[in-house]
């Protein structure tokens, strides 16, 4: 290799192309921004091709630049993950652990995991990406996803975290105004709570046996867990959500737990998985994996309480 600096130039190249311009790349690296055009320069005429196409408003890369940076960036990822392998032979891990998953679940039980985590080991860094939408570990070059819920087939490799029951719950108020739902069918009258945005995601269809909350009175809708929680204590209508958001709201008498029919969805419980792309996790990505799963439990303190719940019910003949 003709520049020893070849490897620095092309951390830098990329973070340009990442980042859409010199000024992210500058901010990301702690350097300005006229410092990684020379970089880019240099790089440029080591090479004898252009790289990147400038303009006053984009930066665009060239054929010969798409494929550095498709190449560059496994290589630098590679790296960085053979640098932490070594040094987690003494204990450390470092690095960057890319993850992603629902912002309710990364706010509650990811992120005071990852407290710990990096205050033990002061070499690790985060990016965490707390989205509704379904993050994918390869075109998002994550090292992990947390999804919820049936996994479609793909050649991804799914670790099982924990499972959740799902919920029917409505507030003491709302109940005392509307009624209190003994069966299913009960509830095409009342006003329901669901997922804004695509088909039925919380799974109405199968509480109501039919095509969801849009066959009932729908008053609220949102994309965010959170936020369904919230009109549910904001007496606005019956939930219907993993026990991983309501429990506690429930052992706390603030939402009452509607077990219609004996809660029939809960035969089988929904799954909490971790996805990832390499057949091998990262030494980071299994310290947080093991981590979390301590975290959560086995069994969950969701599904321990919910199950105790249920029972004690049915025994007092679902009151």
């Amino acid at each position: 290799m003709k520049d020893p600096r070849f490897a620095e130039h092309l951390a830098a190249f990329v973070d340009v192309v990442r980042g859409g311009s010199f000024s992210a790349a500058a901010r990301r690296r702690g350097m300005t921004p006229s410092a990684i055009v020379r970089q880019i320069d240099a790089m440029e005429h080591g090479l004898g091709v252009t790289l990147l196409v400038r303009s006053t408003r984009a930066l665009t890369p060239t054929d010969a630049g798409r494929h550095l940076f498709e190449r560059g960036q496994r290589l630098l990822d590679d790296l960085t993950d053979i640098h932490a392998e070594i040094a987690a032979f003494d204990g450390a891990v470092e690095g960057i652990l890319r993850l992603a998953c629902f912002p309710t679940f990364g706010k509650r039980y990811v992120i005071p995991v990852l407290e710990e985590l990096m205050i033990a080991h002061p070499g690790l860094a985060v990016e965490l990406d707390l989205t509704e939408r379904m993050a994918d570990p390869v075109l998002d070059r994550l090292d992990g996803v947390i999804r919820i819920g049936d996994l479609a087939d793909s050649t991804l490799i799914a670790t099982r975290l924990a499972e959740t029951a799902r919920l029917l719950v409505a507030s003491p108020s709302y109940l005392a105004t509307h009624g209190m739902p003994e069966r299913a069918a009960d509830l095409t009258v009342h006003r329901l709570l669901d997922k804004l945005h695509g088909g039925d995601l919380l799974g109405w269809a199968d509480v109501l046996g039919g095509p969801g909350a849009d066959g009932a009175a729908c008053a609220f809708r949102s994309d965010d867990f959170e936020a369904l929680r919230l009109a549910a204590l904001g007496h606005m209508g019956v939930g219907f959500l993993p026990a991983w958001v309501v429990w506690a709201d429930v052992r706390a008498g603030t939402l009452v737990r509607l077990s219609c029919d004996g809660e029939p969805w809960n035969a089988r419980r929904a799954g909490i998985h971790l996805l990832r792309a390499l057949p091998r996790p990262s030494p980071r990505l299994k310290l947080f994996t093991d981590a979390l799963r301590t975290h959560i439990g086995s069994p969950p303190l969701w599904e321990s309480w919910t199950s105790q719940h249920a029972d004690g019910r049915r025994e007092n003949g679902g009151r």
